[in-house]
């Protein structure tokens, strides 16, 4: 997939390494194709580890991705760069009269936080209630997962005892809904998560439809709204070091803090881990974009009401 970004953005050199297809501003003026428009709010601390991370596992179908990212105005960001953000970065003003194909709203390093707590929960709910009528599928990522369920349907999320922290097996339910098409019976995902969402709290929601769960750490995958709104409750998108990353960062903090489970090889963090999620994870993505978003929008954005005779 051609993956469209500014010019200059640091991710597009690494990707392009990877030998991953990204087109510049230039060149995209010059394709007579509407391209996909996705918006990804961004609200990890490593923004530009997180770019890479989604725009690599955004770049597996032969679809042209025009990205936007979003930051939240109403939080100051202590780990990336104003410049970068000045940069390559808009706030929900400056897109709210826009439509968009798909969202993806990431994780946060805030669900110990009382989601009324968090200082851009407000402009986070302005964001959710907006995407109801100008995107047509948003994609929710671990604490989003947790956000989105808690905004759209009043689930809680619930402190657990410890921490969810590794790789961890899933089982499929519901293979014909195509967002899980192509998946295995059982799969890998990484976790790394102080709070879950019970998966009775969820199976109680009628609109909810739990499309893959694991037995040691609850749901992984659901859907609502004829895939308007997915919930994925791991990181499907992390890279290969990102757990050892986190893991060896604190432990130089002196924290107490247990191996990543089912990660390195004979359980020695001064092991290459293996890589045994990637892709399922590119399967995901490829099926949210291809079902979701380019199947359900026409050539010319309407309002989702109208797209989906509501």
């Amino acid at each position: 997939m051609p993956i469209r970004t500014q010019n200059d953005l640091p991710a597009k050199e690494i990707l392009e390494k990877e030998n991953i297809f990204v087109m510049d501003e230039n060149r995209a003026m010059h394709q007579d194709i509407r391209p996909i428009r996705i918006a990804i709010l961004n609200l990890m601390p490593l923004k530009e580890d997180t770019e890479l991370q989604i725009l690599r596992s955004l770049s597996n179908t032969p679809l042209q991705v025009d990205i936007t990212f979003l930051t939240v105005s109403s939080h100051e960001s202590k780990n990336t760069s104003m410049s970068h953000l000045n940069k390559f970065y808009q706030t929900f003003a400056d897109v709210k009269n826009q439509r968009f194909d798909g969202l993806i709203i990431t994780g946060a390093p805030v669900e110990m936080m009382e989601f009324e707590e968090v200082d851009y929960w407000k402009e986070l709910c302005e964001i959710m209630d907006w995407s109801k009528t100008n995107v047509t599928s948003t994609m929710h990522l671990c604490w989003g997962a947790q956000a989105g369920l808690y905004y759209h349907y009043g689930i809680k999320k619930h402190i657990l005892e410890h921490k969810v922290f590794g790789i961890f097996e899933h089982s499929v339910m519901n293979r014909k809904v195509p967002l899980v098409r192509g998946f295995d019976d059982f799969f890998m995902a990484p976790h790394s998560r102080h709070t879950e969402n019970l998966t009775e709290d969820i199976e109680a929601v009628k609109e909810l439809t739990i499309l893959a769960k694991s037995e040691e750490v609850g749901v992984f995958l659901a859907i609502a709204d004829e895939g308007r709104k997915i919930f994925v409750m791991g990181h499907p998108e992390y890279d290969r070091l990102t757990l050892d990353k986190e893991y060896k960062r604190d432990v130089a903090k002196g924290m107490d803090i247990a191996l990543p489970k089912n990660y390195y090889p004979q359980n020695d963090p001064e092991q290459r881990p293996r890589l045994q999620w990637r892709a399922h994870g590119n399967i995901m993505y490829s099926n949210w974009l291809n079902y979701y978003v380019y199947q359900m929008t026409p050539y010319d954005f309407l309002d989702t009401a109208v797209i989906l005779n509501k």
